[in-house]
């Protein structure tokens, strides 16, 4: 489980460092940061995948992720009795990302590369705007001391601890690779293993396409599908894995808990297309996929992936309740909260109803978001509320 993430730098975000439970759910007047933080997590995520460069490319490049504001706020500034304004900048300008989980902590810093002059007859590169690792670290324990870190990553050079020395594993590291997708070498290095590992068993659910030409909408070659594709095109395979291998009584108990007197059916033509059929009383006939009201689909597919026999360490939500009717909404915060026994549960949300309905779970950790002079900040947040940190660069 993670305990504490945290972003500096990047958009609304100047600094944040928010603590996690169990089920958590981001909540927040629009415009107050809550993509931005999705944002950030997605890209952390992207680190294990060695996406991490794409991903931020595709977002305008790393000088359009930056905070826009001044490095620092002065009280006149606060009060409004001066105006906001840059000055000097005393430091690099870094991207940073970090968490913390039960047994390592994980932090990297990015930053534009050094300018390339024309070096003789070397042609200088046409990518040199791409970002650059400048540091990366995996320690153990709450936060990031020389005593308590185990990998340190210094640009192209990676240290390993040994005892109570250090040793080189690697100086010639790609300084747009991070050391989660270079470095796989579980007996020697196992901390970047384990830590990869739990990087990539999150899962990010955002918004499904879910219009008439939606392949949802379409019958689908059925394989066995213990998770939902993050487009929700196995949604038909996915629910007839819960129902053959998962919790059957979940998945007919959540259908009726939002459709009173509803359930579903399952059949497959000749080529072993399935098709999902959702049966209703009043009605002579079931309704297949096609038919199917927005809504109605993506309450589906949340179900199949909140259900999944093959649960995250951790399930991250974008504003779920988008097409769905407020009366859906408690039934889909009851699922949600079942879901978080069996995984950490990340909820962006600004659905009064589901918010409310999340909040009478005794774990739910309620993160409230607000703005102050374009800075996003944790609602309630003082300085000795927010969890240990210490940036590694």
């Amino acid at each position: 489980m993670i305990n504490a993430f945290a972003v500096s730098n990047y958009r609304s975000l100047k600094e944040v460092v928010s603590p996690l439970a169990g089920l958590n759910v981001v909540t927040g007047p629009n415009g107050c940061g809550k993509s931005n933080l999705y944002k950030s997590l997605r890209l952390l995520a992207d680190t294990a995948k060695g996406e991490l460069i794409f991903s931020l490319a595709q977002e305008g490049g790393l000088d359009y992720t930056f905070w826009a504001g001044p490095e620092k706020f002065t009280s006149g500034m606060r009060d409004g009795t001066a105006p906001i304004q840059g000055s000097a900048k005393k430091q690099n300008t870094r991207l940073r990302l970090g968490f913390v989980g039960e047994n390592f902590g994980y932090a990297i810093s990015l930053g534009v590369p050094a300018p390339q002059g024309f070096a003789g007859y070397q042609d200088p590169s046409m990518f040199q705007f791409d970002p650059e690792i400048k540091r990366e670290c995996i320690w153990a324990g709450d936060v990031c001391r020389p005593s308590s870190c185990l990998i340190d990553r210094i640009g192209s050079t990676v240290k390993v601890r040994e005892g109570r020395s250090w040793q080189v594993y690697n100086a010639n590291l790609n300084t747009h690779e991070s050391v989660l997708n270079e470095i796989s070498d579980p007996v020697a290095v196992p901390e970047v293993h384990a830590v990869r590992q739990t990087i990539r068993n999150w899962r990010f659910y955002d918004q499904f396409r879910t219009d008439a030409h939606s392949l949802i909408r379409t019958p689908q070659i059925g394989t066995r599908t213990p998770v939902l594709d993050q487009e929700g095109h196995s949604l038909v395979a996915a629910l007839r894995t819960i129902h053959e291998i998962g919790d059957r009584q979940a998945l007919y108990d959540a259908i009726e808990d939002a459709f009173p007197g509803a359930t579903i059916r399952f059949e497959a033509d000749s080529g072993n297309r399935l098709l999902l059929q959702f049966v209703q009383d009043g009605l002579l006939r079931p309704l297949n996929q096609a038919e199917l009201s927005d809504g109605t689909l993506r309450y589906l597919l949340l179900v199949a992936a909140l259900l999944t026999p093959r649960p995250p360490s951790l399930l991250v939500l974008n504003e779920p309740e988008t097409s769905l009717h407020p009366d859906l909404l408690p039934a889909l915060g009851r699922l949600i909260i079942r879901a978080s026994q069996e995984t950490q549960v990340w909820v962006v949300s600004h659905a009064p109803r589901l918010v409310a309905t999340l909040e009478k779970s005794d774990i739910c950790n309620s993160i409230a978001l607000n703005k102050e002079l374009g800075e996003t900040v944790i609602l309630g947040q003082g300085l000795l509320d927010a969890p240990p940190w210490q940036w590694v660069d």
